[in-house]
């Protein structure tokens, strides 16, 4: 008995279950391919994609969101708190005699989306460890996301294992905020962009830049060069100078001890221009006053310079006194000592407004990456 095979289009069993394929919502099969019925397609046409979420007048408004501060730079929290419009939350934060930290919610977070701004400065342990502590009082407080705001991040020169037998300790500060509960990070100027990857959560990366920008625009140098103080920090110097319109030039440093480099050489004329200097740290300044010395030598007319984090630390005050340089930029991501605020030299700008633009963003949901400019 042969057994014979039957083909049945859609559209046959349509019809023969009297279902009409031309009807609102349903669909034909022509010449072996799903097409949708002319009334269908034409409401396909006319659906609106979901609405964004609209962003709150101020975002004291919103129940579901709070910012917090630690003790390494509550001046610049409380100044993001300005930009956005809401106060700091109401913390308990001591020490016990022998320095160890003692933190206390005294609000309610749970369900809440909460941001903790700390930069890990000097003293950058302890600083640290109150941030791992209050990151882990949010989290059993049950807040709904934790996203640290960490404007300067410590130990971020150690990104690789450049000597033998060495640690690769910005990954360890990586897996220990993710550990304590942050499920969200938030830096301005890493040492090393690739500090990104050694998170397994979201990150954004901001830069100074546009706020260091906008002033030098504003002070219109004549004859400006932009100078990269090593080999290093080419890619953050040439994009400064793309912004103010200028030349680059490249300073040889070599490194002969931790804290202790001797610049070789210039790369690039400077004979005659008004130099300007981009780093993203100033810790002992040794490098700083070297490359000033340097392009003097070359025949720069002035110096200037300009970094993200005035870290300052040993003798770098006296340093930046005593050397030729014009002024020195810095925004407030770590606290500056009295007596660095007491040199006229070195100029702060903030970045509150930019943090807090971005703090915002992440909040709602909407785009970053329109900071970047």
């Amino acid at each position: 008995m042969e057994v014979g095979s039957l083909t049945v289009t859609v559209e046959e069993k349509q019809q023969e279950s009297g279902v009409d394929p031309l009807k609102d919502g349903a669909v034909a099969v022509k010449d072996g391919a799903q097409v949708l019925a002319p009334e269908a397609a034409l409401k396909a046409k006319e659906a609106k994609p979901a609405p964004e979420r609209k962003r709150a007048r101020n975002l004291s408004e919103d129940k579901r969101f709070k910012l917090f501060s630690g003790s390494a730079n509550r001046p610049l929290t409380e100044e993001i708190g300005r930009h956005i419009g809401v106060p700091v939350g109401e913390a308990k934060l001591q020490r016990f005699a022998d320095g160890e930290v003692y933190f206390q919610l005294l609000e309610n977070v749970r369900g809440v989306d909460v941001f903790v701004v700390q930069p890990t400065c000097y003293p950058v342990d302890q600083n640290l460890v109150e941030l791992l502590v209050m990151i882990d009082a949010l989290k059993r407080a049950s807040a709904a996301r934790i996203t640290v705001v960490v404007p300067y991040y410590g130990y971020a020169r150690q990104d690789r294992k450049d000597r033998p037998r060495v640690a690769i300790s910005a990954k360890l500060i990586a897996d220990l905020l993710t550990t304590a509960g942050a499920n969200r990070a938030l830096f301005v100027d890493l040492h090393a962009a690739q500090i990104q990857g050694f998170f397994n959560i979201p990150v954004d990366h901001l830069f100074a830049s546009p706020v260091l920008v906008s002033y030098f625009r504003e002070l219109n140098l004549p004859n400006l060069i932009v100078v990269s103080p090593d080999a290093g920090g080419v890619e953050r110097a040439r994009f400064f100078a793309q912004k103010v319109g200028a030349p680059l030039a490249i300073v040889d440093k070599r490194r002969t001890d931790m804290n202790v480099t001797e610049v070789m050489h210039v790369i690039g004329d400077v004979k005659g221009k008004t130099c300007l200097i981009i780093d993203d740290i100033i810790d002992t300044a040794g490098t700083l006053v070297k490359t000033v010395d340097a392009l003097y030598a070359n025949g720069a007319t002035s110096v200037y310079a300009c970094a993200s984090h005035a870290v300052l630390s040993g003798p770098a005050i006296d340093r930046i006194a005593n050397s030729r340089l014009e002024q020195v930029i810095v925004t407030n991501t770590v606290p500056l000592r009295e007596a660095a605020q007491k040199l006229p030299k070195i100029k702060v700008l903030s970045i509150a407004g930019l943090l807090g633009a971005a703090i915002e963003s992440i909040h709602m949901e909407t785009s970053v990456s329109t900071l970047f400019s």
